[in-house]
């Protein structure tokens, strides 16, 4: 085949693959690098000072800020964006429509506003060449939508709001994320840790860990082929599980190219995580272990349980909360 139709038809799988990616509402201020026009603040009370930062409505470790020596660590982790309005009526309610960032089907819609931290949220499923995602759209006010609905960019999912605990109208935003399932046996973990009832199934957002939504959309901006597989195994690792031979590994099913192919035998799986605990990479372990233990952290002046939401102690072991996240993650 000559060289013109091998780039062509080069070029057409790689169009046909290309990410469909879209902000979720008509604020398109992240994309020209406003912050403030974009994010939603949060209200601080730290050493005293009050202050209401954009900063703690982006993706990350913003929120809860603690002072260590002479540096700051912030002790919470925000899953997604929490996209401002652009326009309200007399009454301060915000007017934002919002859409879907990708096209797919809608699996989720909570039964009432008052069930959830999140309020009314809804949940779409995208099935990529890279597997299903999850996008989750939080705090709205109505939702226009039905469970089995066909979505697309065009779509309208609901309205923004300030539904759901600790936000006033003043915050009103839309709470957006881009997940991975993590199990979907999550209700049979979820009765055996707690004892309040499980209200949203294998939909709740215990279940669902985002990526970096915010760095996806300014890699997206750059590089408008980049896969959603790139974008992930392309994430700074923090720390590193090693779990049990027998895991269950139901995520690796459903994601396929975060293992490495064994090359012989598996004694244990070595999972390595950003600092919030999304699985990058799968690799075979030759030592076992009988529980999952942490077998690697990043190095760095903040204490590893602020840099880990939690997940692993400032000794560098896996904490209880950790030790819960790696079962669910692996389906111990």
């Amino acid at each position: 085949m000559p060289r013109f139709f091998l780039l062509l038809c080069l070029a057409l799988t790689t169009a046909a693959h290309a990410l469909d990616l879209r902000l979720p509402t008509s604020n398109a201020a992240l994309l020209v690098g406003d912050g403030t026009g974009y994010f939603q603040f949060v209200d601080r009370n730290f050493e005293g000072q009050k202050s209401t930062p954009w900063e703690g409505g982006q993706f990350g470790f913003f929120r809860d800020p603690r002072r260590v020596g002479s540096r700051i660590a912030f002790a919470r982790f925000h899953e997604g964006m929490d996209v401002k309005p652009t326009q309200r009526d007399a009454k301060g309610n915000p007017l934002d429509d919002v859409h879907p960032i990708l096209p797919g089907t809608v699996i989720y819609v909570t039964a009432s506003a008052g069930l959830s931290n999140y309020g009314r949220y809804i949940v779409v499923k995208h099935d990529l060449p890279e597997g299903a995602f999850y996008s989750l759209y939080a705090h709205l006010a109505s939702a226009s939508v039905s469970v089995g609905e066909t979505v697309t960019h065009a779509s309208i999912l609901g309205r923004m709001g300030y539904t759901g605990s600790g936000i006033d109208q003043r915050r009103a935003h839309v709470h957006v994320e881009l997940n991975i399932l993590l199990n979907p046996d999550f209700e049979t973990w979820y009765a055996g840790h707690f004892t309040s009832p499980n209200r949203h199934g294998i939909f709740n957002g215990m279940n669902l860990l985002g990526l970096d939504l915010q760095g996806l959309f300014l890699a997206h901006q750059k590089n408008p082929g980049l896969s959603l597989s790139d974008f992930i195994r392309q994430s700074e690792a923090w720390f590193e599980i090693t779990v049990p031979a027998e895991a269950k590994m139901d995520f690796v099913q459903r994601y396929p190219w975060l293992r490495d192919v064994p090359t012989g035998p598996v004694n244990a799986w070595k999972i390595r995580c950003t600092r919030w605990g999304l699985p990058i990479s799968v690799k075979a372990g030759q030592e076992p272990v009988s529980k999952p233990v942490v077998s690697w952290v990043k190095d760095d002046p903040i204490p590893h349980y602020y840099n880990t939401r939690g997940l692993v102690s400032n000794s560098g072991q896996i904490t209880v909360s950790g030790l819960q996240f790696a079962e669910l993650l692996s389906g111990l």
